[in-house]
């Protein structure tokens, strides 16, 4: 008897989602691609879509040359390449109209890409009609996608007939979107089986995500049901949040009789460690250690692993804001992994009041940010869901499509209290054709359309991002964060696999002052020492309660700090410049520049004198400062620490003089408002491109704009002073 047929498909543009930012560069790319060939096992690769070209962006190349020159040798050979769209989102995260849409699949058509894999995050046929439609009309082979998720609505039934109208739409083959992993093993088997009994002829692929750790016994299951096509990775990047390796698949799916492809062995090492090179060269900044290994953890909260390396980027980013908040309010902070813990509870908890919308781009997105927000937001003393982007309203309003399940009577009221209607037609229908007026900038700008129009789909596509590369601010802000990450690289944290951790050595005191000293350099050396947030979780005692300086002084960059010393408060001027600090104690000015830091000690340059200063726990609470033999003791309060508090917790005194800080890090997009304008309750302040969407970040009363703290562009970190409002 002939052994049935499984082919693989490569996923490698989806392994660096482990990063949660970047891809190989264009060369990188393309230096692999023959080696890829080479391994001989691949039908198929995946090429491009989803991110891949938004980074290109970022990186200040032009998309349209990654894609053209990376699917090129693939198509020299006959491996098909295929590439990933949203359906009403594109290649983006919220709608697009239906004419960019039409352009898109022409374009990628043009450009090498063979399989439009399509797939609407709400599992709402009337998204994918289009994508079938316009997919087939540029020559592409068209796959509908099943975004798999676990729920009581999500069954067997729900998902065949949503294969039944979009193989009715013209549909030529089937995708099972696995995109969690979450999916069981056995129900996606019998999935398979119906539609094949319905559809004997129709091709269906599996994509399913290692994180939780089901995706190996799936495929086994999919495969005996008769899945023609199953997606895996290769290491470095295999496993963990991404897809099972293709040497484990292929050995399974033999020992189990199916006829599937040899691996030439040589050309996977090559290929193993040509991604390592990447890896070493600069991806390696952005990809979370934790993203490399499977976690049961994902079962509960059912979201994707190809958004788990943004994801960790966002908790890191809020983490700090978070604690800043518990603290002040005398509660525990929480390290990483409570705070993952408490995001994926809280992920459980909103989902089904959102609906049930499968845990895939953009929704993930939107349901992952809604109870990160809710989580900064209830840590603040406010309510869940006090900060909803646009896009999330979308979303619920039903401007995305239908949801599968119900909305909770809380966001229904919520919706009807801020006079937002829902949408009930097409939502295609919401959003009109734009092409034209992209168009017709392009031509103002001296801007060419590019071959097939291509330059003209990314500009109506990624609009912000592409203004960005074309003025060469992408390619700086880029080449700027690499430099940043270089030059703060150590032996300890580099990326690569291997790291040799040398001791730190303190520096060569013989030449230091050893004469005694008076008390503003105590007070300097104390100062220079508990700014330097690096120590703040080895020595709290050596900080107040509220370290303002590191949460909100920096980015003011002048600041008053009050030391008290001898009874007797004292309030110093703090000018600070990368690692140089001036403080004006008294009438004086101090310079002062670090030279080395270690638990309980600092060694500083005054002028040009060097000095070494000790510190310990002194009377009543006090900070013992020793410098040459000499003891002072004293304590920090800064000056805005109630302002901070008042900004955080205090509703009602914002109107005496307070700010709006930014909830979480990001970059400045918006700023809707100018100094002097008189603003209400609700409004828009400032817009915030963070965590893959624009968050708006309102006031929490009426005022007036005293002072716009931020610039267009900035990079700005959870707490963060945007606005001073009167």
């Amino acid at each position: 008897m002939k052994k049935r047929q499984i082919k693989f498909s490569l996923v490698y543009r989806d392994m660096w989602q482990s990063s949660g930012k970047y891809v190989p560069r264009i060369d990188q790319l393309t230096k692999i691609a023959p080696i890829i060939i080479d391994m001989g096992c691949f039908d198929r690769v995946e090429t491009n879509g989803g991110a891949f070209e938004q980074v290109n962006l970022l990186y200040g190349e032009n998309p349209n040359k990654a894609v053209r020159e990376w699917t090129q040798p693939f198509n020299d050979v006959g491996i098909k390449t295929h590439m990933l769209e949203r359906a009403l989102n594109g290649i983006r995260m919220f709608p697009v109209p239906a004419d960019v849409r039409q352009l898109m699949f022409k374009v990628k058509k043009a450009q090498g890409t063979d399989i439009s894999r399509s797939f609407c995050g709400l599992n709402d046929h009337r998204n994918l009609e289009l994508s079938v439609k316009y997919a087939k009309e540029a020559g592409m082979i068209s796959q509908a996608s099943l975004c798999i998720t676990q729920s009581a609505i999500h069954t067997i039934d729900y998902y065949s007939t949503l294969a039944d109208k979009v193989i009715e739409y013209g549909a030529d083959e089937i995708c099972l979107k696995d995109m969690a992993g979450i999916g069981r093993p056995a129900t996606l088997g019998k999935l398979v089986k119906k539609i094949k009994d319905r559809h004997p002829t129709i091709i269906i692929q599996y994509h399913g995500h290692s994180g939780p750790g089901f995706s190996v016994s799936s495929m086994l299951e999919v495969a005996k049901a008769g899945a023609d096509f199953v997606d895996v990775a290769m290491e470095p990047l295999s496993w963990g949040m991404v897809h099972p390796d293709v040497i484990t698949i292929q050995a399974m799916l033999k020992d189990a009789g199916f006829d599937v492809p040899e691996i030439n062995m040589k050309a996977y090492m090559e290929a193993r460690a040509m991604t390592q090179t990447f890896i070493d060269d600069f991806l390696g900044f952005f990809i979370n250690p934790k993203n490399r290994f499977l976690s049961s953890l994902m079962i509960q909260s059912g979201l994707p692993g190809g958004m788990m390396g943004s994801l960790m980027a966002d908790l890191k980013g809020v983490q700090d804001g978070i604690n800043y908040s518990l603290k002040s309010v005398g509660k525990e902070p929480l390290n990483e992994d409570e705070l993952l813990i408490k995001l994926f509870d809280e992920v459980s908890y909103v989902w089904p009041k959102l609906g049930y919308p499968p845990l895939v781009t953009p929704f993930s997105q939107y349901v992952k940010n809604v109870a990160l927000l809710n989580i900064v937001q209830l840590s603040k003393g406010e309510e869940r869901y006090s900060m909803l982007d646009d896009n999330t309203w979308n979303m619920i309003l039903g401007k995305s499509g239908t949801l599968p399940g119900s909305l909770a009577p809380e966001l229904v009221d919520l919706a009807k209290k801020q006079n937002k209607e829902f949408y009930t037609g097409v939502p295609q229908d919401a959003y009109p054709d734009e092409l034209d007026k992209y168009r017709k900038e392009m031509k103002e700008n001296g801007w060419e359309t590019g071959q097939d129009d291509e330059e003209l789909l990314e500009f109506a596509m990624h609009e912000t991002q592409y203004r960005d590369y074309k003025s060469g601010l992408a390619k700086k802000r880029f080449d700027d964060e690499i430099e940043k990450l270089r030059s703060q690289e150590t032996t300890a944290s580099t990326p690569k696999t291997s790291v040799t951790v040398k001791e730190k050595q303190a520096p060569n005191r013989n030449k230091y002052k050893k004469d005694a000293v008076e008390y503003p350099l105590a007070m300097a050396a104390y100062l220079l020492y508990s700014l330097n947030k690096k120590l703040s979780n080895e020595e709290p005692y050596m900080y107040p309660k509220h370290d303002v300086w590191n949460a909100i002084g920096y980015w003011r960059n002048l600041m008053s700090i009050q030391l008290t010393y001898d009874e007797k408060e004292y309030q110093i001027d703090v000018n600070k410049s990368e690692d140089k600090f001036q403080f004006i104690i008294e009438g004086a000015e101090y310079e002062c520049q670090l030279i080395y830091t270690d638990s309980g000690e600092v060694d500083f340059k005054i002028g040009n004198d060097s000095y070494s200063a000790a510190f310990g726990v002194g009377e009543e609470g006090l900070i013992k400062v020793n410098i040459n033999g000499s003891d002072f003791q004293m304590s920090r309060n800064d000056l805005l620490e109630t302002e901070q508090t008042t900004a955080y917790e205090d509703d009602t005194s914002m109107n005496e003089g307070a700010f709006i800080l930014s909830p979480i890090p990001g970059r400045v997009f918006k700023i809707p408002v100018d100094e002097g304008d008189e603003i209400k309750k609700g409004d828009i302040v400032v817009i915030i491109d963070a965590m893959k969407m624009e968050n708006n970040i309102v006031s929490k009363r009426d005022g007036k704009i005293a002072k716009i703290m931020v610039t267009l562009d900035e990079m700005v970190e959870a707490g963060a002073p945007l606005v001073e409002i009167e």
